[in-house]
């Protein structure tokens, strides 16, 4: 009976749509008919309902508002897109814990460093000539300006400027709470001096005279970069004592872990040591002590390199921090010599040489997080050895600097 009465209503709801669009001229029926249509719509609607309870259908549920209002809405760029997510990936390398490190609360840094650096190359020969050169020490200005992890500074050093050389620092350096990179490029000019110099203890000469003696017969250059992974990076900031990107509010301790690339450089003449060394030692010594073996006009290193290390800041007073950090990196060296003739040998620069290097940062620092103030300073150790030729280069840097930050983060 309940289908039978559900055919019928639909039959008679069929019947007044017909109605509905009936042509003007049958508008007087229609009206006639309004009553009993509206009745009979009423028990069609709750007789279908019934039916379609009683026989199991189910109507489909309305598509959720959420939905309409999200595909109303345009994409945003691709470019916006990648730049969010460049931001959200670098805001999760900064989760660290708010009781040791407190984050940086301005998005931008400018600040003044004063940079003296410290430089110098020894080289060994195998029949016992030992030089070491080293420019006087120098003091570099210039400024920096810095993007919540992003440092880019350029220093001059002022003495120079009267000089055809000049030296030239250019860092760029990134930091977060787990990792950072550190690009670098740095040319000296040939303001050298002999800080050291022997031979062989069998000649018994007194080489004293040659000690701070000008020696402008050199250049060295230096590239690369540094990369490294700080395994206690939610307590412990190595940005705090290095870049000033956050507050290290409580002592704590951190292993590290990196890797490293750098490309040096080293042009001597060589005729010029042998005419300086004649000239003050007299020329019979520099005929029977010079070494002939050392004539290569340029020497040019690769080091590759894995370091391991520890570093620990110290938060003796509020808004003061001291930091140590020491690393010590074997070394796969690529060493290249050009030479005059066939004086030194593919062989003496064999591509299967591993050496100990080293990396020492030390730092004091005071931040209030609107102002900052500090020094800091990184020592630089790279060693090369054969049984022909050895070499040492060391350098480092002392740098004093005073900042503040600037525009808050929303």
């Amino acid at each position: 009976m309940r289908r039978h009465a559900f055919i019928l209503c639909l039959a008679a709801c069929a019947s007044l749509q017909t109605a509905a669009q009936t042509p003007a001229d049958s508008i007087g029926r229609v009206a006639v008919a309004d009553s009993a249509a509206t009745y009979t719509t009423a028990a069609c609607t709750t007789a279908a309902t019934d039916s379609v309870a009683a026989i199991g259908l189910k109507t489909a549920d309305p598509p959720p508002a959420d939905s309409l209002i999200a595909k109303s809405h345009k994409k945003k760029p691709f470019i916006k897109r990648l730049g969010g997510a460049f931001v959200r990936l670098f805001e999760s390398f900064s989760d660290v814990d708010t009781t040791y490190i407190e984050p940086q609360g301005y998005d931008f840094a400018a600040m003044v460093q004063n940079t003296n650096t410290y430089e110098r190359y020894r080289i060994i020969s195998e029949q016992g000539n030992d030089f070491s050169f080293a420019p006087e020490p120098k003091m570099k200005f210039g400024p920096y300006f810095g993007w919540r992890w992003l440092f880019l500074g350029y220093t001059v050093d002022f003495n120079d400027l009267k000089n055809k050389s000049r030296s030239t620092e250019f860092d760029l350096s990134l930091y977060t709470a787990v990792f950072g990179v550190d690009l670098f490029y740095r040319k000296t000019g040939s303001n050298y001096k002999i800080s050291r110099a022997s031979f062989n203890p069998s000649y018994s000469v007194n080489t004293h005279p040659l000690k701070n003696v000008d020696f402008d017969g050199i250049n060295v250059g230096i590239k690369g970069f540094n990369l490294y992974y700080i395994f206690n990076h939610r307590r412990f900031s190595y940005p705090a004592a290095f870049s000033q990107s956050t507050i290290q509010r409580r002592s704590a301790g951190s292993w590290l872990c990196g890797m490293g690339y750098t490309k040096h450089s080293l042009k001597i003449d060589w005729d010029k040591l042998y005419d300086t060394v004649a000239d003050r030692l007299g020329e019979d010594v520099a005929s029977r002590c010079m070494d002939s073996n050392l004539k290569m006009k340029e020497i040019k290193y690769t080091d590759l390199s894995a370091s391991c290390g520890y570093a620990y800041n110290w938060v003796f007073a509020r808004n003061w921090l001291a930091a140590a950090s020491v690393s010590m990196a074997l070394g796969y060296k690529n060493t290249t010599g050009n030479g005059n003739n066939d004086v030194l040998s593919f062989h003496d620069f064999s591509m299967n040489n591993f050496n100990i290097d080293g990396v020492g940062r030390f730092g004091i620092v005071w931040n209030n997080m609107r102002w900052f103030a500090g020094m800091s300073a990184i020592v630089h150790s790279y060693n090369y050895k054969k049984t022909r030729f050895s070499t040492n280069s060391m350098f480092g840097s002392l740098n004093i600097y005073f900042g503040f930050n600037f525009r808050k983060r929303k």
